[in-house]
């Protein structure tokens, strides 16, 4: 995957849209507009601070099916995805939560959005949706039969899950990439708002050979100096919400902030050698 030509960028940054709750949700509003008009703000907000993507995702349908989703929430994401790609001139990608991998996959490939995000493409991994299955064979043979070059990030012991069994973070990775087949892989911490270690990153960069590592959680303006060092690029949204409180809009201001502490980072263009060093000072 060739994160230069798809963001512009060998170190992308990549904010989040949380979708207002969507048709069949418990919470859903009744009002499909109300919800386009909060993405494309946010969307805007994104895009204006600087990010290099965005990736939009049904957040707030919690709690979440193990599944597929309700075909009306399919209906529904690929109207705003299309909505906001006439908005934002950045790359679009899709995570439709919890794992349904092969609706993202159809609405990326209808729209001609760019990427999508996977939770679990291998493995089995144990939530509270209950257990859920990797779906790399369907899913990639999907991509196959739709013609689609979207790319697909896949997460590698996501966050809110714990693996059956016990398998190694490097092994998790090297599965993810040469068994799963993903473009790209992500790491979180073990919750939404927290950040995986450093040591943990420099694990997967080692095991993904060249494979992009993206953080998947928990990153910030005071943080992400350090982060951003054994990673490719980063995903994040909690952190750019008003007040830093997660039902709260993005913040421009805090995108700005974030965006600026990312380039002032990575313009010091701190060597692989010097990783160990960083990370004895990262405690």
């Amino acid at each position: 995957m060739d994160l230069k030509q798809l963001f512009k960028t060998p170190n992308p940054i990549i904010g989040v849209v949380h979708l207002l709750p969507l048709p069949t949700s418990p919470r859903w509003g009744g009002s499909l507009k109300t919800v386009i008009e909060r993405a494309e703000r946010e969307a805007t907000a994104l895009a204006s601070g600087g990010v290099d993507g965005i990736i939009v995702e049904n957040f707030f349908d919690a709690p979440f099916t193990n599944g597929q989703v309700d075909p009306a929430v399919v209906s529904a994401m690929t109207l705003i995805v299309d909505r906001l790609m006439n908005l934002v001139t950045v790359p679009i990608g899709i995570n439709v939560l919890r794992n349904d991998a092969l609706s993202g996959l159809a609405i990326a490939s209808c729209v001609g959005a760019s990427f999508i995000r996977v939770n679990v493409l291998t493995g089995v991994m144990a939530t509270d949706q209950g257990l859920i299955e990797g779906q790399a064979h369907q899913l990639l043979r999907y991509r196959r039969e739709l013609g689609s070059d979207v790319k697909i990030l896949a997460d590698v012991l996501v966050k809110h899950a714990r693996p059956l069994g016990s398998p190694n973070l490097t092994t998790a990775v090297q599965e993810t990439i040469q068994r799963g087949l993903a473009d790209g892989v992500i790491l979180s911490g073990w919750a939404t708002g927290n950040p995986p270690s450093f040591e943990d990153l420099e694990l997967a960069i080692a095991a993904a050979k060249g494979t992009p590592v993206f953080i998947g959680s928990g990153a910030n303006w005071e943080n992400i100096s350090t982060l951003i060092q054994a990673a490719n690029g980063v995903i994040v949204c909690s952190s750019l919400k008003r007040h830093g409180q997660l039902e709260q809009p993005i913040d421009p201001i805090r995108v700005s902030q974030f965006v600026e502490a990312t380039r002032r980072s990575l313009s010091l263009e701190t060597p692989p050698s010097s990783l160990a060093a960083i990370k004895l000072h990262s405690g």
